[in-house]
């Protein structure tokens, strides 16, 4: 384990600043404000009051695995097998596990540039190394093939995510299938982190799955299903890679929590999930309309809750940009620099997590806040 290489999760410490001004304007963190569905609810106290309080397997339980399968089925119209979805204490459990299963020490593990900042400490905590391609807006920050064709270091797994954290951005289904085709023939591993499916405003949102049975695909209950604190996810592993999956599961975590096993079991409530895409890209809507009168906005966000905003026309240093704006006006952003180094240092990235006159007083302080700043 590599300590010395990781770095702070910058946003966690905006948070903790930003807890101390009640008035503060939240457009910093990446979780929703609405609660799961009132079944989600109803199942969780009717597993304390029965109490479900004991270790599940490590696979996670069968009916919740069938249930996944199922919203592949009813969703991308693909078949997986139970025995191949593993329930895992949030996704951070996931990218281990897949890691784990893909990368030995020294391995290289392609990531884009932006991108989660957990993704390359994750990899330093396995001894991997991270190996960064830079995207931007002249792909709409999507990584093509021509790029891995052109890098001359040789990567053993390449990790994308789709919608992506922190540009919004979601892959074609072109792209994927073409990026799946390259990997399978050069023997690389593909590992898709989808966990803001659901959470697209134009089009479905194509899984890696559909273009790739052995691709590791990771999505998880915190963003979509509203139960960020439940630290649920899942990862779907290719079928010859399922007894090593567990092993790995037994050893680190046991299992994933099993109260929240049991209430997610009512949480594919597709009339309830309806409501909640709809609220988001009614936020989303908002958020892009008032924020391309400040910034520059170069896209607007397919999906996630996010919009990268390019605030280089009044700082070179978004870090500070982002500290003195919380200071000065009580308004939380997360700086560029979390996600990368290509070119970051100019972007801030707001969450739309909160209602709509949340973030309307949040627009009316940058307005007078930024006039200062010409």
């Amino acid at each position: 384990m590599r300590y010395d290489k990781m770095s702070a999760f910058i946003v966690m410490d905006i948070v903790r600043e930003a807890g101390k001004y009640p008035n503060a304007i939240h457009f910093e963190i990446g979780q929703p404000d609405l609660p799961p569905s009132p079944k989600v609810k109803a199942a969780l106290q009717s597993a304390v009051e029965d109490n479900r309080f004991s270790y599940t397997e490590s696979l996670g339980l069968y009916a919740l695995r069938e249930k996944i399968c199922q919203y592949y089925r009813t969703t991308y119209q693909i078949e997986i097998a139970p025995e191949r979805v593993l329930l895992t204490p949030g996704t951070s459990g996931a990218f281990l596990i897949a890691y784990a299963l893909t990368l030995a020490d020294g391995d290289k593990l392609g990531l884009t540039d932006p991108a989660y900042p957990c993704y390359k400490n994750f990899a330093h905590m396995m001894e991997v190394e991270p190996h960064f391609i830079a995207v931007d807006k002249s792909s709409c920050y999507q990584l093509t093939v021509a790029q891995l064709q052109a890098q001359a270091e040789k990567i053993r797994a390449l990790q994308i995510s789709s919608p992506a954290n922190p540009t919004g951005n979601i892959y074609s289904a072109e792209n994927l299938q073409a990026l799946n085709e390259y990997c399978r023939q050069h023997e690389i591993a593909f590992i898709s982190d989808e966990l803001y499916h659901g959470l697209v405003y134009e089009e479905q949102a194509a899984t890696a799955l559909q273009f790739n049975p052995d691709a590791y695909v990771i999505n998880g209950f915190s963003k979509y299903f509203c139960m960020p604190g439940a630290r649920l996810g899942w990862i779907i592993v290719p079928q010859h890679k399922v007894r090593e999956a567990e092993i790995i599961a037994q050893n680190i975590f046991i299992c994933a929590p099993t109260l929240s096993q049991y209430g997610a079991l009512e949480a594919f409530d597709h009339a309830y999930l309806a409501q909640i895409q709809s609220t988001f890209r009614e936020r989303r809507d908002y958020l892009y309309n008032e924020l391309k009168q400040l910034f520059t906005i170069e896209f607007k966000p397919q999906g996630a809750f996010y919009l990268w905003a390019d605030v280089s026309h009044y700082t070179d240093d978004s870090y500070r940009f982002a500290k003195e704006m919380l200071a000065e006006i009580q308004v939380a952003t997360t700086p560029g620099i979390d996600f990368g180094a290509n070119g970051t240092k100019h972007y801030l990235r707001f969450a739309y997590t909160r209602e709509i006159a949340h973030m309307r007083e949040g627009v009316e302080r940058l307005k007078g806040w930024l006039k200062s700043k010409k």
